[in-house]
C-alpha cells in the first residue's frame, strides 16, 4: 500500500497534495476554480488540477497511475485502495532462468539473488565497496601489484609458522587453501602499501623490541631427526635389523610408519628443540649423533626407530642479524592498526551508494 501523505507532485515550487476520493472537490459554479498544471516525474500531465479557495484538487487515478500506481474505489466500504508498482526483478529477464526446482516447480535467478542479498548480502556488498575503494586508490597511486608480489608475502606469511606443515594445518583449519590464500593476497598488499607511508617505525622502536623478546630470538639447542613408529617391539626390531642392512629409511617409514602425520615425508620431524617432544623420546635423540640410528624406544604412542640427520648448537641472537626482520614485523603491526581509520577515511571522501545498507 502506499501512504497518500508521501506522494507529492511540484510544479514551479509549489506543493501539491492528493485529496483521497474527489475528482472535483465541488460543484460547478460554487467556487471559483484556478486551473493549474500538473508534472509527474518531470513530465506535463493531460490532467489539469484546480485549486479552489486554496486547496488544490488532484484526479486521484490519473496521478497514480502515471507513478506507476493503481488505484481501486470500494463504494460499499467508501475506501480508495492505491497498490504500488511491483519491484522489478533484480536481474530482469534473464532472473527468471531456473537455477534449481522442487517438485516441478522452478527456483529462479532471482529467488537466489534475493535469499543471498537477505542473508549475506549487505557484508558482501560493503566488501565490494571497500575492495572498490582500495583499488581505486592503488591505481591513483600508481600501485601495481604482481605476481611476484604475491609469492613474497606469501613467503612472508609462511615464515611466520614453524614448518610448512604448521602453515598447511593453519590453512586447513580456516577452511582455506593456498589458491584461496593467494587470491585474497593482492588486497591485503594494496592495503599494507597505501597505509604503509602514513606509519613510521624507528631504530630505537626495533632496538627495543628485540631487547624485550630477545629469548625468543635467541636459537635453542636443537635436531634434525626422523622416526618410524610401530605397535610392538618385535615390529621395531625387525625394521631396525632391515636399516642395519642397508635399508632405505624414508621407504621404510611410508610403508610402516604409524605417524600419519610424518610417514608420507618419509618420517621426517624438522628441527625440534628440548621440550617439544615427549620425555623419552627426547632424551634419546639428542643422545645421538649425526648419520646414527637409535630406537627402538617406547614411549606412551608405541616403539620408535629414530635417526638424526642434523645437530644445531644453542647460539644467542644479536640485534643486527633481526633487525631488519623486527622492522617488517613492526612496520605490518603499525600498518594493520591504522587500516581501519584509514579505510574510514576514505569513505568519508568517496560517493558510495549501498541500497542494502539497513542503517
Amino acid at each position: 500500500m502506499i501512504n497518500l501523505r508521501s506522494i507529492r507532485f511540484r510544479k514551479v515550487g509549489i506543493t501539491l497534495l492528493i485529496v483521497a476520493g474527489l475528482t472535483l472537490a465541488a460543484g460547478a459554479g460554487a467556487y471559483a476554480a484556478t486551473k493549474m498544471t500538473l508534472f509527474v516525474n518531470g513530465k506535463k500531465s493531460a490532467v489539469e488540477p484546480v485549486s479552489i479557495k486554496g486547496v488544490t484538487y488532484v484526479p486521484l487515478r490519473s496521478a497514480a497511475e502515471m507513478l506507476g500506481a493503481s488505484v481501486s474505489y470500494n463504494a460499499a466500504a467508501n475506501s480508495v485502495t492505491i497498490a504500488g508498482k511491483p519491484d522489478k526483478a533484480p536481474l530482469g529477464d534473464r532472473g527468471n532462468e531456473a537455477v534449481g526446482s522442487v517438485n516441478g516447480e522452478a527456483i529462479t535467478k532471482n529467488d537466489l539473488y534475493n535469499a543471498m542479498a537477505t542473508l549475506g548480502g549487505e557484508q558482501t556488498l560493503n566488501n565490494l565497496i571497500q575492495d572498490k575503494l582500495v583499488t581505486q586508490e592503488a591505481i591513483k597511486k600508481g600501485i601495481v601489484i604482481n605476481e611476484n608480489d604475491i609469492e613474497a608475502e606469501i613467503a612472508s606469511i609462511k615464515k611466520q609458522f614453524p614448518s610448512e606443515a604448521d602453515f598447511e594445518a593453519a590453512l586447513q583449519q580456516a577452511g582455506m587453501t593456498l589458491e584461496d590464500l593467494k587470491k585474497q593476497t593482492p588486497m591485503q598488499i594494496r592495503i599494507r602499501k597505501l597505509v604503509q607511508p602514513l606509519v613510521k617505525v624507528t631504530d630505537a622502536e626495533v632496538k627495543q623490541y628485540f631487547e624485550a623478546n630477545k629469548e625468543m630470538y635467541d636459537q635453542p639447542e636443537q635436531v634434525k631427526a626422523s622416526h618410524i613408529l610401530v605397535a610392538t617391539k618385535a615390529d621395531a626390531d625387525a625394521i631396525m635389523k632391515q636399516l642395519k642392512a642397508g635399508a632405505d629409511f624414508a621407504k621404510l617409514a611410508k610403508e610402516k610408519s604409524l605417524d600419519t602425520g610424518s610417514k608420507e615425508a618419509g618420517g621426517d620431524l624438522g628441527y625440534f628443540g628440548k621440550g617439544v617432544m615427549v620425555a623419552e623420546f627426547e632424551k634419546a635423540a639428542f643422545a645421538l649423533k649425526t648419520g646414527e640410528l637409535g630406537g627402538p624406544v617406547k614411549t606412551e604412542f608405541g616403539y620408535h626407530i629414530i635417526k638424526v640427520f642434523d645437530h644445531k648448537a644453542a647460539k644467542a641472537a644479536t640485534f643486527a642479524e633481526y633487525q631488519a626482520e623486527i622492522k617488517e614485523q613492526l612496520i605490518r603491526q603499525k600498518v594493520s592498526a591504522r587500516s581501519a581509520s584509514w579505510l574510514e577515511e576514505l569513505k568519508a571522501k568517496a560517493q558510495i551508494t549501498n541500497t542494502l545498507n539497513k542503517g
